[in-house]
């Protein structure tokens, strides 16, 4: 739990403990690539992990709203897409992220769902690689 092993924005040792471990999932399965309706269909049924480019400033010190531009697809940082929603006039995938609630939205970025961006891998890459937990 994230109770359990919080995260700490530092370097260190791995503080894994095995009493607290569970197996949620024991395998996962790739959600079709490049495809804004693949990645929605997945999350009526559950969380999708996706990887994305976050080492861009629109990333790294986002506070609100929805990243539309800015970011590539050069893959370096797993997150969480829990649901998607219309925002305005632009509609956007709702992302957890792991580095903690003063981070984004209380730990969450709207990213934007656009197919288009970044050769058909979406916004920062967000449609590149999901994946999501099979039993």
């Amino acid at each position: 739990l994230e109770s359990d092993y919080p995260y700490i924005a530092q370097s260190g040792s791995c503080l894994y403990n095995k009493t607290k471990a569970f197996t949620v999932a024991s395998g996962y399965k790739f959600v079709k690539a490049n495809s804004t309706a693949q990645l929605k269909a997945a999350l009526v049924n559950s969380p999708v992990a996706v990887t994305i480019e976050a080492d861009q400033q629109v990333f790294q010190f986002y506070r609100s709203g929805v990243i539309t531009n800015g970011c590539g697809a050069d893959l370096d940082h797993c997150v969480l897409v829990v649901g998607y929603e219309k925002l305005d006039i632009s509609e956007a995938f709702i992302v957890k992220n792991s580095w903690g609630s003063d981070w984004g939205q209380d730990g969450y970025v709207y990213i934007g769902t656009s197919q288009k961006q970044n050769n058909g891998q979406g916004v920062c890459g967000i449609l590149a690689q999901p994946l999501i937990a099979t039993n």
